[in-house]
């Protein structure tokens, strides 16, 4: 795993309530994580599930077909593996704010909504988690 990044090297555009938007996203991405706060979770791997969405303010010229104009959703991937492999996290409301962190510091990004869940924390339900929404201003 590679170091996480600090910030995104990318110039901020100015903001303004007509600057065209867009959604960038990451479904579903399903990882093994050192995660929980309950003595059985010590030293062992749960999955847990991530789900971002990132309102995102558009590039100057949004058909550029540049990758570095965009946000990237593989970076944004890594840089949530990268917090994982830091090392053990009590709970997913750490790891919620911690990605949404991540998310924030790309200069595009102007809100985001985090989920986690882990899928099996709780045997009878389908998943349980967080969800939060942060935004720069």
């Amino acid at each position: 795993m590679g170091e996480r990044p600090k910030s995104f090297d990318i110039t901020a555009l100015p903001r303004s309530a007509s600057a065209p938007r867009r959604k960038v996203f990451v479904h579903g991405l399903l990882l093994d994580a050192y995660i929980g706060a309950y003595e059985k979770e010590q030293g062992v791997t749960q999955p847990v599930r991530v789900d971002l969405e990132m309102e995102v303010i558009e590039p100057s010229n949004p058909v550029s077909d540049k990758l570095e104009d965009v946000v990237c959703y593989d970076r944004m991937s890594d840089g949530v593996k990268s917090i994982l492999a830091e090392g053990h996290i009590k709970l997913v409301e750490t790891l919620a704010e911690r990605v949404a962190d991540l998310a924030l510091s790309h200069a595009m990004v102007l809100s985001v909504l985090v989920r986690i869940t882990k899928p099996e924390a709780i045997p009878e339900a389908e998943a349980a988690g967080v969800e939060i929404i942060r935004t720069k201003y």
